[in-house]
């Protein structure tokens, strides 16, 4: 298992928890204030509740100890091994300082040694400094946005942008309604309908005839042709913009033929491109 393990860690109020939302937008599994003996245990055991490509994310901080020498030498053996890759997050201590007046929480430090804020973020530094030598990847989150936060977190989990998103694409029928969590949605009830032609009345849009018939109209392979355009053109910029899961609709009149037609091939040319894509027919075995 090479790199399926990520370490969260740095300082408090530098956004652990928006870097763990971040990596559960895209798939990984996440555990807070991991102890250093349960992530051998969790390691071992992964393949009981996760999918073979699913990949582990834990935070480590002061939390666990700030001389917990067993986690340090336990993160520098998986680092050694190509099991794990370490994040450190960090900020400035005006940035800490001003989080935590704005949130109004205390500093995990602060009650256990009994220190004001002021001193509790100064401890905290020097005491996770074996993690800040040990990281992959250090990112000062002081002056980011949250947008920008997410990029760079998951530019460093993730080979490929692609992977940050995952896209659904469904076919429906207008007259059962129109389905409630499409983001983008195409009306292709402008071409001739499969329905009133007998021979395929029966059929639905996975069939070789509906599919022959519905594309043999010129104005029906164009407009797929401008439908898969936009989407080459558009779906960059949802990443871009940080958007995790797309739906895309496509509806006719029973959501049976034509819609199911452009739903598979739209589907296909998206799988073709890389994307974690998935296809759902919502209503092509009504029967009224």
């Amino acid at each position: 298992m090479k790199n399926r393990l990520f370490i969260i860690t740095g300082l408090s109020g530098a956004g652990k928890s928006l870097a763990v939302k971040a990596l559960e937008d895209i798939g990984f599994y996440c555990i807070d204030n991991m102890p250093a003996p349960l992530i051998i245990k969790l390691l071992d055991t992964k393949d009981d509740f996760l999918d073979v490509d699913q990949k582990l994310a834990c935070v480590v901080d002061i939390r666990n100890g700030e001389n917990n020498h067993e986690l340090f030498d336990l993160i520098s053996r998986l680092r050694k091994e190509n099991i794990a890759k370490v994040i450190f997050l960090d900020a400035d201590e005006k940035t800490i300082l001003d989080r935590y007046k704005e949130t109004r929480r205390k500093h995990p430090v602060m009650l256990r040694k009994n220190l004001s804020l002021e001193e509790a973020v100064k401890y905290e530094r020097e005491a996770l400094n074996p993690l800040y030598a040990q990281a992959d990847y250090i990112l000062d989150t002081s002056l980011l946005s949250t947008s920008q936060f997410k990029d760079r977190i998951l530019s460093f989990a993730v080979q490929d942008v692609k992977e940050t998103i995952t896209i659904d694409v469904i076919s429906f029928g207008f007259k059962y309604g129109m389905p409630s969590d499409v983001d983008l949605m195409f009306d292709v009830r402008c071409f001739l309908n499969p329905f009133y032609v007998k021979e395929l009345k029966e059929k639905t849009g996975n069939d070789e005839a509906v599919i022959d018939f519905v594309f043999s109209q010129p104005e029906a392979k164009t407009l797929l042709e401008k439908y898969i355009d936009l989407l080459d053109y558009s779906l960059p910029l949802y990443i871009r913009e940080g958007k995790s899961h797309l739906t895309i609709g496509f509806g006719c009149t029973g959501g049976k033929h034509r819609s199911v037609a452009f739903c598979n091939a739209v589907y296909n040319h998206i799988k073709e491109n890389g994307y974690a894509v998935s296809v759902h027919h919502r209503d092509i075995n009504r029967r009224k």
